[in-house]
């Protein structure tokens, strides 16, 4: 049954292993038919009696950073998904130009998602679809995924959203879907291999061909590795374990992070970092607690932040992966700055990163719907 891959785990631990196969069994099915023997339809009864306890229980309800602010929250993030569901022009795509950026519509797309819409479900089933249409009908003969100028950054984040979304089209859809996202995730495999002086080793820039690195597009490009790797996909452990080497060498004294190595700490660069090696295994170790620390004694404050919206999302995820006094301080903040700036539209305004307001709503949907662990990549 398309667009039941996301079920929450927050349930009695003895029901965990039912619901994991069942969650399993029926994210791969295409209908659901009541069976015919009076045991069956008792089984059936039980797990979807399982299904429903595992829903009804709040991811959030555990996050006091969320608790606070649930019902505001949960306003501010409809309204701003009805807004973007207004900007979507007619080929699908999200922002300027009518499908002139890849990344933009992914990250539309990924904001439904991490609300817990899914596709062809009401009321956004067909607004995520025809997004997921447009990405891959973007795909270039080399793997790339792209439609504006800048390819890597358009590629990782679209790969990610691919990434994302697998398992929850329809069977038509999951059949183009597979061949271009094993297209695309071979297309940052090759570009990681690229030859590289020592400093730039294991990342990923501007270009597929891009000799040296830096870490904002390895972040996104590490994302989808690792989303895809967790998803089941072929994506060797030593492609990400290089790219973990490369993030660790943008560490600077303080505990933040360069854009490349031996730069100046910033909000957005430390957040990425954060984000990356949490995800990859390094849990509360030494260098994302000293990561946390220095994003509590430097957030961000507002829009004429440099990068305001990309550190807002890397560091509220990178924060929630973190946990601890580290989300709270940080959720509590972020949630009521983000509160403050909504327009009367639902949009967030746009900064001087990005000029489109597409993009920094769905920037601010992302950041502040981490609580709510419905994309598989931001689960703890």
């Amino acid at each position: 049954m398309p667009g039941q891959r996301h079920i929450r785990f927050a349930v009695f631990p003895v029901f965990l292993p039912v619901v994991f196969v069942v969650s399993w069994w029926l994210s791969r099915c295409r209908s659901f038919r009541i069976p015919h023997s009076p045991f069956r339809i008792l089984s059936a009864l039980v797990v979807l009696a399982l299904i429903a306890a595992a829903g009804s229980v709040r991811a959030d309800e555990a996050d006091g950073a969320l608790g606070k602010y649930k019902e505001p929250v949960d306003e501010a993030i409809n309204r701003g998904l009805e807004f973007l569901a207004k900007k979507q022009v007619p080929d699908g795509s999200f922002g300027t130009g009518g499908g002139a950026n890849t990344a933009v519509t992914s990250l539309c797309v990924m904001s439904f998602l991490a609300k817990g819409y899914t596709p062809g479900a009401e009321p956004y089933g067909d607004v995520i679809n025809k997004a997921v249409d447009n990405v891959i009908s973007s795909q270039q003969s080399n793997g790339l995924l792209i439609r504006g100028g800048w390819p890597m950054y358009e590629h990782n984040i679209s790969t990610l959203m691919l990434s994302e979304v697998s398992g929850m089209v329809d069977r038509g859809r999951q059949k183009r879907l597979d061949p271009a996202l094993s297209k695309a995730l071979k297309l940052i495999l090759d570009a990681q291999r690229i030859a590289k002086p020592a400093g730039s080793a294991g990342g990923w820039r501007y270009q597929p061909t891009s000799g040296d690195s830096d870490i904002s597009c390895t972040g996104w490009a590490l994302m989808s590795l690792r989303s895809a790797r967790n998803n089941g996909a072929a994506v060797p452990k030593q492609a990400i374990d290089l790219a973990v080497q490369y993030v660790k060498k943008c560490r600077m004294p303080g505990g933040g992070f360069a854009y490349q190595p031996g730069g100046g700490s910033g909000m957005a660069r430390t957040g990425t970092a954060l984000l990356c090696l949490e995800l990859s295994g390094l849990h509360r170790d030494e260098i994302t607690i000293g990561a946390g620390d220095w994003i509590l004694k430097n957030p961000p404050r507002g829009t004429n932040d440099s990068f305001f919206y990309y550190g807002l999302y890397y560091c509220s995820q990178g924060m929630f992966q973190l946990g601890g006094d580290h989300w709270e301080q940080f959720g509590d903040h972020m949630y009521r700055m983000m509160l403050k700036l909504q327009q009367e539209d639902g949009s967030w305004p746009p900064s001087n990163e990005y000029g489109e307001r597409t993009y920094s709503t769905a920037m601010a949907i992302l950041a502040m719907s981490v609580a709510y662990r419905q994309l598989p990549i931001y689960q703890r």
